[in-house]
């Protein structure tokens, strides 16, 4: 029997943006991750979004796994009472070791950092590098730019439509849940 604990990984601001919407959809998160017996894989900080989400998770007894490079110690306070604190050298290897240690990923609003993290996945699904379910979660519309940029990207040329089957865009914490439920099992373990 396979008791692997699931892990979401969880991209998202070092910033709170100015929408309470995108706290609140953090915190959802973050309870959410904790409801289903799942673990959090972040980037370790605990300021902006990225905090909310650890916080929330933690406060209800989620298991976090905070991987931070060392230049951003100090700059995203990153958090020492995890179940699992992984320091890396570069924020390449903070990626690949995130990406590594979950089954899922959910995309909330954030900056160039976040997207960088969402390309790479992205990126990846599209090489057929991996399969595992990338959530983008559209907190008041947050993320159309991007997804325009998607359909603009395939309807120019330089992708094919099915870039956009890579992604499961979700509009609220309830279809979140719904979707990675569904992707995951909610039991916490496979």
């Amino acid at each position: 029997m396979n008791t692997h604990k699931r892990s979401v990984c969880v991209y998202c601001g070092a910033r709170e943006g100015l929408r309470p919407a995108y706290a609140e959809a953090a915190r959802g998160v973050g309870a959410l991750i904790a409801a289903q017996g799942w673990q959090l894989v972040y980037g370790a900080g605990d300021v902006g979004l990225m905090g909310a989400v650890a916080r929330t998770a933690m406060d209800a007894g989620a298991d976090a796994m905070g991987v931070i490079p060392v230049h951003l110690l100090a700059r995203e306070r990153g958090r020492r009472d995890l179940s699992r604190f992984v320091v890396t050298e570069t924020m390449h290897e903070r990626k690949k070791v995130m990406f590594m240690n979950a089954d899922a990923v959910v995309v909330l609003p954030g900056g160039a950092g976040s997207l960088d993290e969402f390309f790479e996945v992205l990126t990846w699904r599209q090489l057929g590098l991996h399969e595992k379910p990338v959530f983008l979660f559209n907190v008041e519309g947050y993320w159309a730019p991007l997804l325009a940029l998607l359909d603009h990207m395939i309807a120019e040329g330089f992708a094919a439509a099915s870039l956009r089957d890579f992604v499961t865009v979700v509009d609220d914490l309830g279809a979140l849940e719904r979707g990675v439920i569904a992707a995951l099992g909610g039991d916490g373990a496979q």
